[in-house]
């Protein structure tokens, strides 16, 4: 499986122009190292925008899925840098995903991604249909492809009035990873074509950096 592990934490938002510089060192400089240090997390990888919003989209896989619900991440979450609490006061548009990966087939990551949102229906049949779909062996610059199916419990922005009855909340996320944007672009069209998904959203990023856990024990 080219994915690591089974769970994956995805966040989404915009910033401020005024506040991308503070943002990206944070983010950068203290954000991404802090999360993978925490136990059962295996690694994060940032994105930009290429064609997609929000503008900035961070994945983070997990060893199992309930590690996104540990005491050990929820401590984490309780005590937040005082950096921390600045820039996350200055997300917008946010999405947060808390995940299941259910399907990943192929090897390797790519420079691209793809993302499509969806809104599943009956949840086995298009899990079974998109078992098939997600094969990257006949698509030229697509190195892997994955399934991510959100708890709708945990998948809300950490805010003291998200909804619990959010339709949001239980979306899926499909991700599409690429050596180039053409391929990506190609693939999400022959995607969404299909009748059964029930599609939300779709965009590109482009991969901006990634940290596994061996490279802060490294350090």
């Amino acid at each position: 499986m080219p994915m690591a592990g089974k769970g994956m934490l995805l966040t989404s938002m915009d910033v401020d122009t005024a506040d991308e510089a503070e943002f990206n060192r944070w983010y950068d400089r203290e954000h991404l190292e802090e999360r993978v240090a925490i136990p059962g997390f295996l690694e994060a990888r940032r994105y930009i925008a290429h064609q997609a919003s929000p503008k900035y989209l961070s994945l983070y896989s997990t060893a199992q899925f309930d590690v996104l619900d540990s005491a050990a991440y929820r401590e984490a979450l309780a005590n937040q840098t005082a950096w921390s609490k600045a820039n996350i006061n200055r997300f917008k548009n946010m999405i947060r995903a808390v995940a299941h990966i259910t399907i990943s087939r192929g090897t390797g990551r790519g420079a691209v991604l793809g993302i499509i949102r969806l809104r599943p229906g009956a949840k086995d049949a298009l899990r079974a249909a998109l078992h098939d779909q997600l094969d990257p062996r006949d698509r030229d610059g697509i190195i892997s492809m994955h399934l991510m199916e959100n708890d709708p419990s945990l998948s809300k922005p950490l805010t003291d009035n998200a909804s619990d009855s959010d339709p949001g909340a239980g979306d899926w996320f499909v991700l599409i990873d690429g050596t180039n944007v053409a391929a990506i672009d190609a693939a999400i069209t022959a995607l969404i074509a299909a009748p059964e998904l029930a599609v939300v959203s779709k965009g590109i990023y482009r991969l901006m950096w990634d940290l596994a856990k061996s490279d802060i024990s490294a350090a």
